[in-house]
């Protein structure tokens, strides 16, 4: 919308065509645009699920602040609460809104002239940049009260992070920049940045499937989970809506498990392949996927195949785009190594981001532990990668 007025001509009342907004304008109001849009929506999400509560629910002012909260959340920010500080990103949310930081981004960009220099791309980008950390700021002194406060540390540090990562992979990608600075990589680097997408997506989408199956084997605990919390239309609604936003998070916590570390849900709930300790947990339906004895249950143990799986996946595609002047199979294979080290590095730090704590007591630890993962994955999928890399290029050479 904003990159289509950004082309429309205005004209004046004698009908001559007026000059186009600013560049600048049109860039701010983009950023804008994020910020309003995204509260306007999960506060509406918030708003229709209580009117499915036949108590009446929270007022649309509790709404408005709850809606607050999440979108904080979603951006790495701290709340601080009587049992604790409250850090845990909900993905999918975090996923969508970075989207469309990187859409204001592109529109930045797109308003400015063909032959835009490279510092007023830089510009552009970072107007969006702090208006966007700015609004967060206000909108997190607006979430405060009733006895919730804001860490601010983190709460300027993670929409800053996430703003320039998302807005710099929009902008960079409108300019041209992007490619650019891909260009100017050694040529064997750009098989590796693709085997590891391919072995990142793999796995993830591995470790959803885990956490679907585990959720189908036991759809009782689900329902019993549910009905406790009083089965209103309104509680079903709004805890289906908060575990489709957790899901990534439980996805990564898979991934440790699949990877021999396991994760936790509090400090005394610990799922791995090696046993099961299990403690008091949220009521949430997402987590009657926890295994309900001590066993280790089987999708447990057929989860160890991931890493290895996403390693494979990786050095196929190294090997696929190798080029004849690259190197040879064992060049390949060594690349494969590298590959799937990077890939441990990425699965590490989205664990991080993953994971995060609900208090200062029994659940002060909740996903997996980042650095335990990111080494064990790094270990099986640099293997995998390697024989996978070198495989595929000693068959491409015939």
């Amino acid at each position: 919308m904003v990159a289509l007025l950004a082309r429309l001509p205005f004209r004046r009342g004698d009908g001559e065509a007026a000059r186009p907004a600013p560049p600048a304008l049109l860039a701010l109001a983009a950023a804008v645009a994020v910020t309003v849009v995204g509260l306007i929506g999960l506060g509406l999400a918030v708003v229709v699920v209580n009117t499915l509560d036949p108590a009446g629910g929270m007022s649309t002012g509790a709404s408005a602040v709850l809606s607050a909260r999440l979108w904080l959340l979603a951006q790495g920010a701290e709340l601080t609460l009587a049992s604790g500080p409250l850090v845990l990103a909900p993905l999918l949310l975090s996923v969508l809104l970075a989207w469309a930081l990187s859409w204001a981004g592109r529109v930045a960009v797109r308003v400015l002239d063909d032959d835009a220099s490279r510092g007023q791309v830089l510009r552009a980008a970072a107007t969006v940049v702090a208006l966007h950390v700015g609004l967060t700021l206000l909108v997190a002194l607006l979430a405060q009260g009733d006895g919730v406060g804001i860490g601010w540390p983190r709460t300027v540090l993670g929409p800053l992070l996430v703003a320039l990562v998302a807005v710099g992979w929009g902008a960079g990608r409108e300019s041209g920049l992007l490619d650019v600075a891909l260009d100017r990589l050694p040529g064997v680097l750009r098989p590796v940045l693709r085997g590891v997408l391919a072995g990142l997506f793999t796995a993830l989408a591995l470790a959803t499937c885990v956490v679907a199956i585990a959720l189908a084997s036991d759809t009782s605990g689900y329902a019993a989970v549910s009905g406790s919390l009083g089965g209103a239309a309104a509680g079903a609604a709004g805890l289906v809506a908060l575990g489709a936003l957790l899901l990534p998070n439980a996805s990564l916590a898979v991934l440790g498990l699949a990877a021999g570390p396991g994760f936790a849900v509090g400090t005394g709930t610990l799922v791995s392949v090696h046993g099961v300790t299990l403690g008091a947990v949220p009521a949430l339906p997402l987590l009657a996927a926890l295994p309900d004895t001590q066993a280790v249950p089987l999708v447990a143990f057929v989860s160890q195949v991931i890493p290895v799986v996403a390693g494979l996946v990786a050095g196929t595609t190294v090997g696929r785009w190798w080029g004849d002047a690259d190197g040879g199979s064992v060049t390949a294979g060594l690349t494969g190594v590298l590959t799937g080290v990077l890939l441990g590095v990425v699965v590490g730090l989205l664990a991080w981001i993953g994971g995060g704590t609900l208090g200062d007591g029994a659940l002060a630890v909740v996903g997996a532990p980042a650095v335990a993962t990111g080494i064990a994955v790094a270990a099986q999928s640099g293997i995998a990668a390697a024989v996978a890399a070198a495989v595929t290029r000693w068959r491409a050479l015939g």
